[in-house]
């Protein structure tokens, strides 16, 4: 099995993991809220000034992982003249920057929705870096940056896509 196989087997995985969590913990929480509530009716009180914090917690949640998606990444970072080992230091940094950027966002979001954002992080990180060792360190970025690409070209439905639909399908369930 070749490691462009591989890396596609552990995305693919990752991004299942994260849906399952996610349907997991949604189901919990709604069942407890309603056992506490009496009803699933629209928040009163101190749940009600929150909400808003949720809401620009979870958009902010979606653009992080708009941003640290490697396509979108790539994009903003290549220059033509780095080489493999550049290019993976700026992905990597850029990644946590953006990611320690928004870690106050998990106050306001649900721990399912903020591992999933730490599971993507991770996996972009891992992907990065697995794909940066296969390559001679001053070989030029462009083939680590299509290497990439190919990846996620291979993968239909890219882990970011998953997380962003889980980020949003959380939002919208706790505006109602």
């Amino acid at each position: 099995m070749s490691t462009q196989q591989m890396l596609y087997i552990v995305i693919t995985i990752g991004a299942i993991a994260l849906v399952y969590m996610t349907i997991k913990d949604l189901m919990g929480k709604k069942g407890k809220k309603e056992e506490e509530t009496g009803n699933s009716g629209p928040a009163t009180g101190n749940s009600a000034a929150v909400l808003p914090l949720q809401l620009q917690a979870y958009e902010r949640l979606v653009l992080l992982v708009d941003r640290i998606n490697p396509q979108s990444l790539i994009s903003r970072l290549y220059a033509p003249e780095m080489t493999v080992v550049d290019m993976q230091i700026s992905l990597v940094h850029t990644i946590k920057a953006e990611f320690d950027h928004n870690i106050a966002q998990q106050i306001y979001v649900s721990p399912a929705a903020w591992e999933t954002v730490k599971t993507l992080k991770e996996q972009i990180i891992t992907l990065i870096n697995q794909l940066s060792a296969q390559l001679p360190q001053d070989a030029p970025a462009r083939e680590l940056n299509v290497k990439i690409l190919e990846i996620f070209l291979q993968a239909g439905e890219s882990p970011s896509e998953l997380a962003a639909q889980i980020l949003n399908a959380e939002a919208k369930k706790i505006m109602k």
